[in-house]
């Protein structure tokens, strides 16, 4: 008998410590109620409670979790329909909050995302719900976090996971991108040959002018020559005159000018005589020394002038 009362004693024990004491693990916190009252909120590690008085009603776990918000189909501004889902990240920040500001603040919080979200693209167009997709995210955790203030929970982000139209809104826009696309093509290639032309006729054009400079150095050069050469002629000659000069005033140089004279005179009839058929002799030999007389007079006068000069 008194090994029975042992084992109930035991057992009662046992049963004592185990609702006695609790181990709340890390991140972690216990709701506990005395008498169905809140009474505390266990931190992580030892805890101890007054058995059959105390119990630990509510447990919630205070790392980051991420809800899955279930698709739905919104309406924009411009009537068209988009299938919207998306993820939520939430954590709970005060654990009697959380037990007792809503009786299930999972529920709460998605289905006030999806309220949310269908009005925030009610109020937007199409095309913007594609390009403002941080606007819908941003306005979405807003109105989350301040309903959710009440419910211990604090709304990290939201992110759209897809944004789908019908299927005629769908190839509306890819026919839209592929003639967006032709026309940059178009554009691009107008461009292109546009490009082309100005080459093209810059390059002529600086072509036409090296050209021309060539040629206009080509003349310049040619002018510069035959200057060069006419120049040189004239000096030649005016040098030949003057050795000429000098040679008349010599002492003998008259009879070799009159020797030279008749010698031109006697070839000059020579020649006529073999260009004809008829043999042409002067009728007086007087004329060929007249001749010479005259040519001698002017040889002389040429060499006085420039003896004078």
């Amino acid at each position: 008998m008194s090994e029975i009362v042992v084992i109930i004693i035991l057992v009662i024990a046992v049963m004592f410590i185990a609702r006695s004491v609790k181990v709340v693990p890390q991140q972690s916190a216990w709701v506990v109620e005395r008498l169905g009252k809140y009474h505390a909120t266990l931190s992580p590690g030892l805890n101890f409670l007054v058995p059959f008085v105390d119990r630990a009603a509510y447990r919630h776990s205070l790392k980051e979790i991420p809800l899955d918000v279930p698709s739905q189909v919104c309406i924009t501004k411009d009537n068209t329909q988009l299938t919207v889902d998306g993820i939520l990240y939430f954590q709970v920040t005060d654990p009697m909050r959380a037990s007792y500001g809503s009786s299930n603040y999972i529920i709460a919080i998605t289905q006030l995302a999806q309220t949310t979200l269908r009005s925030v693209i009610g109020r937007m167009e199409l095309d913007k719900t594609f390009e403002e997709r941080d606007v819908i995210n941003a306005s979405v955790v807003q109105a989350l976090d301040e309903a959710a203030l009440n419910w211990g929970v604090k709304v990290l982000r939201y992110e759209i996971k897809d944004l789908t139209p019908p299927a005629a809104i769908l190839h509306a826009m890819q026919a839209q991108i592929t003639a967006e696309r032709e026309k940059r093509a178009l554009i691009a290639a107008s461009e292109g040959r546009r490009q082309e032309q100005i080459n093209i006729a810059t390059g002529e054009r600086e072509a036409f002018i090296a050209r021309s400079e060539g040629e206009k150095q080509a003349e310049i050069n040619t002018a510069q020559g035959e200057a060069a050469a006419i120049l040189a002629v004239a000096e030649a000659s005016a040098e030949a005159i003057r050795k000429i000069a000098a040679a008349i005033q010599s002492p003998g140089g008259d009879q070799a000018v009159q020797l030279k004279v008749a010698e031109k005179a006697v070839e000059a009839y020579a020649q006529l005589a073999q260009k004809n058929n008829t043999m042409i002799v002067p009728g007086n030999m007087t004329e060929v020394s007249a001749l010479i007389a005259s040519a001698m007079a002017v040889i002389k006068q040429g060499g006085s002038s420039a003896s004078a000069r």
